[in-house]
């Protein structure tokens, strides 16, 4: 199972939740259908505005801030209307209650943050003013009881947006920190290729003196040396660089993802990693073998934060699809704190920048193994050929 059987899991509980909900606020309204079978009169109003609370909770990921004034103003206009006649009337329950629960929406997703402070004023207002219709003299503590639990969606909805944009501001600060590092990767490595071209051109301005017709092998290394330049910038493009004194890992070899494996094995889990057929530094771009060292670094990481007693752990790296694919897997025991967490870790979210970045694509999560996997696979411009 991958990251997006892990999206499909969360999913079907997000559905079974809002099939619990809507099933009771469906009990809600034949309480209010029950009462304006007993009081009548302007009453059926509240069963009719209970029906549009639990559509415009249905539609809620769509219609979010329609459907809350749709709600708002309906609910509103039945409680002036019942107040405005003088005749007796209950607050219906399951408006009420779908009015929280978009509360509670409102708050944790419409932006910007005053349109959902100004619909979440608004609808406390409307839940007072239906506590104020003439049933009896205790509309005043039902007010201050629907001012309660107003606050009490209001402080649910609050931190659940300050912990989306807590996760979201973590999230953006990983992706800049790892476009900075591709930024000077970028640099380090059109540097390299334009050095070359530089040295080459100066030989074959030496060599023109006395062989003419050497000059051209030159010319010919010279632009290839250019196109493998462009290359990388089109790869990369977009990203600013930033001055910084961080680590760089240039010029990284399939020799460097062997040393990196073998180091991890002497202190951790046995690590068995495989090369697949045909698979060299010259059919892999620099930037790729430079990211594929980075994931699988993050991913024995993982695995020795996470699952420090797996009984192994396999890598493995070969061709697919027209591109190369990065596998590793370990055995993951029921206390594998990395299960728990749907949202994923921040650094497969950097990395998972760095690989799309490069045209790839970056998928972990648990197997129907009983297993932690993670995939990073990259597209291949130069043939991959079997030996």
């Amino acid at each position: 199972m991958s990251v997006r059987d892990n999206g499909r899991l969360v999913h079907w509980i997000q559905r079974l939740s809002d099939i619990s909900l809507v099933g009771f606020l469906g009990l809600l309204l034949l309480a209010d259908t029950a009462l304006a079978v007993s009081i009548r009169g302007a009453q059926w109003a509240v069963p009719f505005c209970g029906l549009i609370g639990i559509g415009a909770y249905l539609l809620r990921r769509r219609f979010r801030v329609q459907g809350a004034v749709l709600l708002m103003t309906m609910s509103a206009a039945v409680s002036l209307a019942i107040a405005g006649v003088g005749s007796n009337g209950a607050p219906g329950f399951a408006e009420t209650g779908a009015l929280l629960l978009i509360t509670v929406g409102v708050l944790r997703w419409v932006r910007p943050l005053r349109t959902a402070v100004l619909l979440s004023v608004l609808s406390m207002i409307t839940l007072e003013l239906g506590s104020v219709r003439p049933l009896d003299p205790s509309s005043i503590a039902f007010g201050f009881l629907m001012f309660v639990a107003w606050a009490v969606a209001m402080g649910i909805g609050s931190y659940l947006r300050y912990q989306l944009e807590r996760r979201q501001e973590t999230v953006d600060a990983v992706r800049r920190a790892e476009r900075l590092e591709l930024a000077r990767e970028l640099h380090d490595l059109v540097a390299h290729h334009i050095t070359g071209i530089v040295v080459q051109a100066q030989a074959a301005r030496t060599v023109a003196v006395h062989q003419p017709e050497a000059v051209l092998p030159s010319l010919d290394a010279i632009a290839g040396a250019g196109a493998d330049a462009l290359t990388s910038m089109r790869r990369l493009v977009g990203v600013l660089r930033a001055e910084d004194d961080a680590s760089r890992n240039a010029g990284t070899t399939l020799a460097d993802l062997r040393v990196l494996v073998e180091r991890f094995s002497a202190g951790g889990p046995p690590v068995a990693f495989d090369v697949g057929q045909g698979l060299s530094e010259l059919a892999l771009a620099p930037e790729v073998l430079t990211t594929l060292h980075r994931i699988l670094q993050e991913s024995l990481t993982n695995v020795r934060r996470h699952a420090p007693h797996a009984a192994w752990v396999m890598a493995d790296l070969r061709p697919a699809d027209r591109g190369v694919l990065l596998r590793v897997r370990n055995h993951r025991t029921s206390a594998d704190p990395r299960l728990s967490r749907m949202g994923g870790g921040f650094g497969l979210v950097g990395m998972a920048e760095r690989v799309q970045a490069l045209g790839g694509d970056l998928l972990a999560g648990p197997t129907r193994d009983g297993e932690w996997e993670v995939r990073a696979w990259f597209p291949v411009d130069r043939a991959i050929t079997s030996s």
